[in-house]
């Protein structure tokens, strides 16, 4: 992974990304179901992290709901911006691989098209991480576009950046997240909405063994 080049492509395009996209799951309504699902299962009072959270406009969500939540995110442009548009929520700034947070931290966590910046050696780690901050019986909600391919980015919005998209296979997340101590409750796909770019998406709901 091209972690410099990930995190200096997020600072690049962080303000015009929470403008942009600060309300999407408002058109989101199988997102805003999972979610909810996720929050309903959670220990009550358990903080909630949302890994690579970006400006943070699914922790807000998260926050709006009743959960105390934490966004963790590689850019520390995202986490400035996100800072700034939510104060109900904490932001860190830290690697997928190397959470700045406790064992046991969360009761819950997400990872919404997070993981696709990660090389696919980094998989397995950063599970062991999020199994790591997790309390057991936790639940992990992670998406991502499905596929085998890499699509890469050097122009974003105008912008100048350097950031590649992998595509991942769910079966292979399924099998890495089992062996990392998850059990898979819950595997969804679907395609796209009007209003994002044309991939298939897949969502695992997974609990810590």
């Amino acid at each position: 992974m091209n972690h410099e080049g990930v995190r200096r492509s997020y600072d690049t395009v962080a303000e015009e990304y929470a403008a942009r996209l600060h309300d999407e799951l408002a058109g989101k309504p199988l997102d805003r179901a999972l979610l909810a699902a996720l929050l309903e299962q959670t220990e009550p009072g358990a903080a909630v992290a949302d890994l690579g959270c970006g400006p943070g406009h699914v922790a807000a969500w998260l926050a709006e709901h009743g959960a105390r939540t934490v966004g963790v995110d590689l850019s520390p442009g995202m986490v400035a911006v996100g800072g700034s548009r939510y104060p109900k929520v904490e932001f860190r700034q830290g690697d997928l691989r190397e959470l700045p947070a406790g064992d046991g931290e969360f009761g819950a966590a997400v990872a919404l098209y997070s993981i696709i910046h990660l090389a696919p050696e980094d998989l397995s780690l950063a599970f062991a991480e999020a199994h790591r901050v997790l309390r057991p019986a936790g639940l992990l909600l992670l998406s991502f576009h499905v596929g085998e391919e890499t699509r890469h980015l050097d122009e974003w919005w105008g912008h100048d950046v350097d950031v590649d998209f992998h595509f991942l296979d769910p079966a292979r997340i399924v099998t890495l997240l089992e062996t990392a101590g998850f059990t898979v409750e819950a595997r969804l796909e679907r395609a796209a909405y009007p209003t994002e770019v044309d991939t298939r998406r897949a969502y695992l709901l997974a609990r810590r063994a």
